[in-house]
């Protein structure tokens, strides 16, 4: 990815993986030699990193109040494993439950203010390896493949970082009806 000018800041907006599985995702992602695990939380990418000029989060923020505002919480199952080779040297974990919900929340994030067009269409996953060679794509996939969690996914998370590719939490926006409110 490109280095965000001076003035910019890179967001992205995800539903993050509550630990002790989020934990475990960004521990096995790094075992597999993707050195990019230390610096990105283990997430559900709701809209990938995007630049924006700095003056333009606060106008992005009450747009994600809103959008979780009016989605209620909802419960997430990731369980096995699944690629997107040949055409992206990615191995993920599924979204076997939460599919819909995480569906209508990319939807209403990308639009408004950070609407853009996206390069592949939208699939809800949890990425686990990416860009790290075929051995070891292999290996995630046949490691992960009986990897299974519930949670409810209560929070839309906005992320950023200015350059040095090391996500920090901005903020967090719970859903409806949800214990984080």
């Amino acid at each position: 990815m490109d280095q965000p000018e001076p003035h910019t800041i890179t967001a992205g907006v995800a539903v993050p993986i509550p630990d002790p599985w989020g934990c475990q995702l960004q521990q096995a992602r790094t075992g597999f030699g993707d050195h990019r695990a230390a610096r990105i939380p283990t997430h559900i990418t709701l809209l990938p990193p995007t630049a924006m000029p700095f003056e333009a989060l606060p106008e992005l923020r009450a747009h994600l109040r809103e959008v979780a505002g009016h989605q209620p919480a909802f419960p997430v199952v990731l369980r096995g494993t699944g690629t997107f080779r040949p055409v992206s040297d990615v191995v993920f974990v599924q979204v076997a439950q939460g599919i819909a919900e995480c569906e209508i929340l990319e939807r209403r994030v990308r639009s408004g203010r950070v609407a853009t067009e996206s390069v592949f269409p939208y699939h809800p996953h949890v990425t686990v390896a990416q860009d790290i060679g075929r051995a070891a794509l292999d290996r995630a996939f046949t490691e992960l493949a009986d990897f299974s969690c519930a949670f409810e996914a209560d929070v839309v998370r906005l992320y950023t970082h200015t350059g040095d590719q090391q996500w920090r939490r901005d903020a967090d926006f719970a859903l409806a009806d949800s214990a984080a409110s």
